[in-house]
C-alpha cells in the first residue's frame, strides 16, 4: 500500500516537471536569516559590537563569503564575485536611509527609551530594513531572492512588502501587524504608517496581463496613514502633508495639506479637509457621491 502512494506522488512530480518551469534551490529560513544577520551587524557595526578595523574587515568578508554562497545556489550561472561587490558598493546609501528610518522609529514614538531599543526590538524598524536589502537585491535583478528575503520579514514581522516597492527616507511602521505594500507603490520621505495599512491595488484580475503596470498608490512627502486605511489604485496618490484617518478606504487621489477622516454620523462617508476646501467622499468615491463645501 506504501509504495502505492509513493510511486504515485512521484510519477505527478514528473508529469508536472514536464508542464511548470521549475528551478532547484535549498534555501531555507535558517540561512537567509544569517544572511540578513550578517549585513545588519556590518550596516549597524556600531550597534553590535565592532571595536576595531580588523574586526570590521573580517565581519564583512564573511558577509560576502555567505552572499557568493546564495548566489551560487539560487543561479550557478551568476557572476558571484561581481554581484557581491555591487551589493557592498551600494550599503553606504542602505545605511543612511536606515539610519534616517530610526531616526524617524525615534522621534515618532515617545515610548522609545532610544534607538538602540528600536533597533533589537521593533518589527516596523526590522521589516523596513530588510525591505532595503530586498530592494537592493531586486534592482540588482538577483532572481528569486529578494522575493525570499521580504517574505522572511513578512513571516516574522507580519508586514508585507513587496521587494519592488519604492520607499524614501525617514520611513516608519509603527506597531506594523498586517501592513501590505504592493509591488508599484511609491512611498516618498518621512512617512508613517500603522498597522493595518494596506497600500493595495484596486483589482488584480487581469492577472499576469497587469504584470509591469501601476497597480499600487503613490504617498507623497510627509504623509501619515492611521491604522485600518486601504489606499488603493496605482492612478491614486496621497498629496504631501496629508493625514488619513484610521479605516478610510480610498481609490481616489487626495489633494495635499488634507485630512481624511470618517464622519462619526455617516459611516459610509469620509470627509477630506484642507485649507483650500473641503468635501465629503463616499466610500465608491466617484463624483457623484461627492459633495463639495
Amino acid at each position: 500500500m506504501k509504495d502505492k502512494y509513493i510511486n504515485l506522488l512521484f510519477s505527478m512530480i514528473q508529469d508536472e516537471e514536464k508542464t511548470f518551469k521549475k528551478q532547484e534551490f535549498d534555501i531555507g529560513k535558517k540561512e537567509i536569516n544569517e544572511m540578513l544577520d550578517a549585513i545588519r551587524k556590518v550596516i549597524f557595526a556600531d550597534y553590535f559590537s565592532c571595536r576595531s578595523k580588523r574586526q570590521f574587515v573580517e565581519r564583512t568578508e564573511g558577509m560576502l563569503q555567505q552572499l557568493q554562497r546564495i548566489f551560487k545556489d539560487i543561479d550557478r550561472t551568476l557572476d558571484f564575485e561581481y554581484l557581491s561587490q555591487e551589493f557592498l558598493k551600494n550599503l553606504p546609501d542602505i545605511r543612511i536611509l536606515c539610519l534616517s528610518d530610526l531616526k524617524a522609529a525615534f522621534q515618532g514614538d515617545p515610548a522609545a527609551r532610544d534607538e538602540a531599543e528600536i533597533m533589537m526590538c521593533y518589527p516596523g524598524v526590522y521589516a523596513v530594513f530588510v525591505h532595503r536589502i530586498a530592494h537592493l537585491l531586486y534592482k540588482m535583478e538577483i532572481p528569486y531572492l529578494p522575493r525570499v528575503v521580504s517574505e522572511y520579514a513578512h513571516s516574522i514581522t507580519g508586514i508585507d512588502i513587496h521587494p519592488g516597492a519604492t520607499v524614501g527616507k525617514g520611513f516608519f511602521i509603527d506597531h506594523g501587524t498586517g501592513v501590505v505594500i504592493g509591488e508599484t507603490t511609491e512611498i516618498g520621505n518621512n512617512v508613517k504608517l500603522y498597522q493595518g495599512v494596506t497600500l493595495g491595488a484596486l483589482s488584480t484580475a487581469g492577472g499576469q496581463k497587469m504584470k509591469g503596470s501601476k497597480r499600487h498608490p503613490t504617498i507623497m512627502d510627509n504623509v501619515t496613514i492611521y491604522a485600518g486605511a486601504s489606499i488603493l489604485g496605482g492612478n491614486t496618490i496621497i498629496g504631501e502633508n496629508t493625514v488619513i484617518g484610521a479605516n478610510a478606504f480610498i481609490t481616489a487621489s487626495v489633494p495635499p495639506n488634507s485630512k481624511v477622516s470618517m464622519n462619526r454620523t455617516k459611516r459610509d462617508i469620509f470627509e477630506i479637509k484642507n485649507k483650500e476646501h473641503s468635501y465629503e467622499a463616499c466610500r465608491r468615491t466617484d463624483k457623484r457621491n461627492r459633495r463639495m463645501h
